[in-house]
């Protein structure tokens, strides 16, 4: 029997996500955090900004009411358009209006650290 698992959404910044990423490959299933910028009703698709970083999100399979301006986390698969433009294909989505970005920045790289010793001291 053929397994069909989904992969969780590796945490990414949309400033780290650009084509040197390691994340910028297709079907790579990430988490992405942003302000909503822009959003059209005719393709479901919106764009999210943080920083100098933005990302289109395909939002056609979500029942959410977005509200531009209001911070929204995405998880889903990334896609690589022929022009290079990447678009998140989005299975989940949630406001996340209140949400310190900052200190939420701080906790990943905390997260990224740990996890980096715990491979080191595996690997030791």
């Amino acid at each position: 029997m053929a397994s069909s698992a989904i992969n969780s959404g590796a945490l990414v910044t949309l400033q780290e996500l650009n084509s040197a990423s390691p994340h910028f490959k297709q079907g790579a299933s990430l988490r992405v955090t942003g302000r909503l910028q822009e959003y059209s009703v005719e393709n479901a698709v919106a764009l999210i900004i943080d920083g100098n970083g933005t990302l289109k999100i395909d939002t056609q399979h979500l029942n959410l009411n977005l509200r531009l301006g209001s911070i929204y986390q995405f998880i889903g698969e990334l896609l690589i358009q022929p022009n290079n433009e990447a678009i998140l294909k989005a299975r989940v989505g949630r406001n996340v209006d209140g949400i310190d970005l900052n200190l939420y920045y701080q906790s990943l790289k905390l997260l990224r650290e740990f996890m980096s010793e715990q491979m080191s001291s595996r690997t030791s």
